[in-house]
């Protein structure tokens, strides 16, 4: 069968945003300018020898990799771990309605596709989009444009740092 669509990566994100809404299991979803894959890569290293973990293959956080990588949810997953990351101002969105993410893990804003934004203020605003519906995300305290891009998110806030108001000091 053969469908034809006005939008290839429209369709795709939406056949997988209807999969992914099969599936009840919690999903954590990672975003940052840096370190999205080696984070997912050390969660389900943590994790995986207790659950079966659905995760994004390699670097799959693009506008295709994403839902690609939500495609692959399975009825024996017991947990999906995946990465999303933008280049411009209104993919979050997208990329949030195809992963769900019912846990959120913000590692930082970067100079990566600056050329996207109007500033870094921006891009992390952006980024926070994909915890919009996230019971918690987790994230560096230390980091002043994340914390002010979260500050109204309704997901509940883990923070740690060096910084004097984090949740959870490191000293």
């Amino acid at each position: 069968s053969f469908f034809q669509v006005s939008n290839a990566i429209d369709a795709l994100q939406e056949i997988a945003s209807y999969h992914r809404e099969h599936f009840k299991i919690p999903v954590i979803g990672i975003t940052g300018s840096n370190g999205k894959t080696i984070v997912k890569e050390w969660l389900y290293q943590l994790l995986s020898p207790d659950f079966s973990i659905v995760k994004s293959p390699g670097s799959y956080n693009s506008q295709t990799g994403v839902p690609l990588s939500v495609w692959n949810m399975g009825g024996h997953h017991q947990i999906g771990v995946f990465e999303a990351g933008i280049s411009r101002v209104g993919e979050m969105i997208r990329l949030e309605r195809v992963v769900r993410p019912t846990l959120g893990i913000f590692t930082n804003v970067g100079t990566a596709h600056d050329e996207g934004f109007s500033d870094q203020e921006e891009k992390a605003c952006e980024k926070a989009l994909l915890f919009k519906n996230s019971a918690a995300v987790i994230y560096c305290r230390d980091h002043t444009q994340v914390h002010r891009a979260l500050f109204s998110c309704p997901a509940e806030k883990v923070d740690w740092g060096f910084h004097d108001d984090a949740s959870v000091p490191v000293r």
